[in-house]
């Protein structure tokens, strides 16, 4: 049975905030299990942020490699009902330094 953010991504209400923020740090959280390092910022405003990426460190002001997007946009790649190349395509998704792209190769993330 579907649960409530996959509705949400299929044209239905959206879930509640509580539901909403507990589906998007599961999904960065996978991200980062999958993909551990600190190379990569991924950001989903106002919900949360892992870094992720094997590599160097950043550990001054912002760093190189950040992807930002909203939270229907980050559950939409992590479920695969969107790719990465739309997502940019569109303006879905902010994707700065050279190592943010590596990003698209781990999704989706079921």
């Amino acid at each position: 049975m579907p649960d409530a953010v996959d509705l949400w991504l299929d044209g239905g209400d959206a879930p509640d905030r509580a539901t909403l923020k507990a589906a998007v740090k599961a999904t960065l959280a996978s991200l980062a299990e999958r993909a551990p390092g600190r190379t990569v910022e991924v950001r989903v405003p106002p919900f949360g942020a892992v870094q992720c990426v094997a590599g160097p460190r950043h550990t001054r002001g912002n760093p190189p490699n950040v992807i930002e997007t909203d939270a229907r946009t980050w559950l939409a790649l992590a479920r695969g009902t969107l790719t990465w190349r739309d997502a940019v395509h569109t303006g879905a998704v902010s994707a700065s330094g050279s190592r943010a792209p590596e990003v698209a190769a781990l999704l989706p993330l079921r």
